[in-house]
């Protein structure tokens, strides 16, 4: 122990660097399982939309367009606090969704909330649902 403290008088930025080391895997991991509590997979947001979940797609009306999960409805962030429950039933669970992940996390936290204790948001967002080669709906090209 006496070697343990002479090392660190010795070297104080070391010991320092390695303490803010260790408290930002420490926040890291615990901002990793906060999110967790409210993402899900693909394959569990696939199972749960044939359960009968409500889509949500917070992504802008023009990305919406150019493709989306079937039986989506489009809500910008915004809206979900005021014309959330017009549009979303609280009793059945939420899949929100958006390009990468991100805004739909915050999403989820809003809806939860407001109420919707079903609310998920996917994990990677339309970029993972894409990956798995999950289908979209697309606007039609005319020949």
């Amino acid at each position: 122990m006496n070697k343990l403290l002479e090392f660190a008088a010795a070297n104080p930025y070391l010991v320092t660097g390695t303490v803010l080391m260790l408290i930002a895997v420490v926040a890291f991991e615990l901002r990793l399982r906060a999110r967790a509590a409210f993402e899900v997979t693909v394959a569990e947001a696939i199972r749960m939309i044939n359960n009968g979940a409500t889509v949500v797609d917070v992504r802008e009306s023009a990305q919406f367009s150019a493709g989306h999960i079937v039986g989506a409805v489009n809500m910008q962030p915004a809206e979900l606090a005021k014309d959330a429950e017009v549009k979303i039933k609280k009793k059945r669970a939420v899949v929100v969704v958006c390009a990468s992940g991100g805004e739909s996390i915050e999403s989820a936290r809003k809806l939860r909330a407001a109420g919707f204790d079903g609310a998920f948001s996917i994990g990677g967002g339309l970029d993972a649902w894409q990956r798995e080669n999950q289908p979209l709906i697309t606007p039609r090209r005319r020949a």
